[in-house]
């Protein structure tokens, strides 16, 4: 089954190879746009390129971000510089300063004591367990890697997961093996549903964030996104574990005996907090209260003085510059450690800024608004459904990031269209990107838990498809009541 699995993936991959520059050429010669840019067609041959080889992962996402910046000068759509540009761009850097004070906090094993101090306060009983594990996971995938996130909690789930099998009689096995798999399931959904709490939690919400100054000029708070963000994840967290602990896969298991003595065990290995951690801790706290306070900051300093880049790249160049020890020149962050930063993701972003700024002053985005929104006869909460929905369900059969590159401008176009609040409409879009619960193959989490041998597909397409459904009824709900309070429309 997986060795035809992966046959029909390099099949896929190898069409998609080939369809991507003839698909560019059949747009180039045979497609017109009346009323536009001259420019037009080009733009959009090239997007048609970008968007079968994103969707069909003929070459890694990354070098297909790279296409504009060749095609672009080429075709005589934007000069070298400007084209450029955008991979350059402020909200590029905003995550890789996030993406650097979450590989201090990897390297010097602070997000493991957190993780394991926030399980432990949850107590011994299986549920308990599960949600110890949930609060852990969603809380770090707010600042780090969901990847990451998700492959620490893995084994030390395994070792819980071990315990309890060797406490259970024949009678009990059903209800292990429902513990094992709402555990894992859990782990996955709250690594998803953490990362959108932030700006720098996941991909999608950075590249939300980069097409809101390109198109409009306008920064997206990190405070204000925290309005957001914060009531999104604890809503979703509590439906997900309601719905496997109570409703999908109950269990009926009570306490676990030696649970609290694997956490403690796990705590003792990290031993006391070192010098190390200690700085990390600071910084991340200094760098999150500014993101946080910034507003009131700027207005003690009397300027505009700090936004989110400066704030991330700030935490960042710390993480270089604060000695651990003086005498031995060690500092909290190296630049060896630089080699696990996942460049080709800010890479990603600016072939997304790229095409975005093509398609905007090619007047694209504007025209394929205007054909969506038609009349405007669509209720907005019937529009929201349907675009939420759609980014919903289409995520869990390509990447969010890719996704959210090619659907955010389509939203921002129906949004400018119909002359309504833009983030009413790209919001939810974007944090629906990151609500792929039903694949193992929808998002890295997912793909993770199910290695472990504890998940069927079944299971998951079952749980997946009815927390889709009721994340979208969740995501409508928060849009028309906090998302239409914190931004106005």
């Amino acid at each position: 089954m997986v060795a035809k699995q992966q046959t029909s993936r390099v099949s896929t991959k190898i069409v998609g190879l080939l369809l991507g520059p003839l698909l560019f050429l059949l747009i180039y010669f045979l497609v017109s746009i009346d009323g536009l840019d001259a420019n037009a067609t080009k733009v959009l041959a090239v997007a048609g390129w970008m968007v079968l080889w994103w969707v069909t992962e003929a070459v890694a996402l990354p070098v297909t971000a790279l296409l504009p910046l060749i095609l672009f000068p080429v075709f005589g759509i934007l000069p070298t510089a400007e084209a450029a540009a955008p991979y350059a761009s402020p909200i590029v850097f905003l995550f890789m300063g996030g993406f650097l004070i979450a590989l201090a906090m990897e390297k010097r094993n602070l997000h493991r004591r957190i993780a394991l101090n926030l399980i432990r306060l949850t107590g011994t009983h299986a549920n308990g367990i599960i949600l110890g594990f949930m609060l852990a996971t969603a809380f770090l995938s707010m600042w780090i890697s969901n990847t990451a996130t998700t492959v620490m909690m893995l084994p030390i789930a395994v070792s819980v997961i071990d315990l309890l099998k060797d406490q259970q009689s024949e009678k009990a096995q059903a209800g292990y093996r429902k513990f094992a798999l709402g555990l894992m399931l859990c782990i996955a959904y709250s690594a998803n549903i953490g990362g959108t709490t932030t700006i720098i939690g996941t991909p999608p919400n950075v590249v939300m964030v980069g097409y809101m100054q390109e198109f409009y000029g306008r920064d997206v708070a990190f405070g204000k996104w925290l309005l957001v963000g914060i009531p999104v994840c604890v809503t979703l967290l509590t439906i997900t574990y309601l719905m496997i602990t109570q409703v999908l896969f109950r269990h009926r298991l009570k306490g676990l005996a030696g649970s609290g003595n694997i956490i403690t065990d796990k705590l003792r290995e990290l031993g006391a907090m070192s010098k190390a951690e200690k700085l990390v801790a600071t910084i991340f706290t200094l760098t999150a209260c500014c993101w946080i306070f910034q507003t009131t900051i700027n207005g003690w300093l009397g300027d505009k003085y700090l936004n989110n880049t400066i704030v991330a790249m700030g935490g960042g160049l710390l993480m270089f510059v604060v000695p651990i020890s003086l005498r031995t020149q060690e500092y909290v962050l190296d630049w060896k450690s630089t080699e696990r930063l996942p460049w080709g993701i800010l890479l990603l972003f600016g072939g997304g800024l790229c095409l975005a700024k093509g398609m905007e002053m090619t007047g694209i985005v504007q025209l394929v608004g205007e054909r969506l929104a038609g009349e405007g006869t669509l209720a907005l909460p019937i529009l929201i459904l349907a675009l939420t929905g759609f980014s919903l369900f289409i995520t869990e059969i390509m990447s969010n990031v890719a996704l959210i590159v090619i659907f955010a401008p389509v939203a921002l176009g129906i949004a400018d269209s119909l002359g309504i609040e833009p983030m009413l409409l790209v919001a939810p879009v974007t944090i629906a990107s990151s609500c792929a619960f039903m694949m193992p193959v929808s998002t890295p989490p997912n793909a993770i838990v199910f290695s472990s041998g504890h998940i069927r597909i079944a299971d998951m397409v079952k749980a997946g498809f009815f927390l889709n459904i009721l994340s979208i009824m969740v995501l409508l709900l928060i849009t028309l009541g906090i998302i239409q309070w914190v931004y106005g429309g």
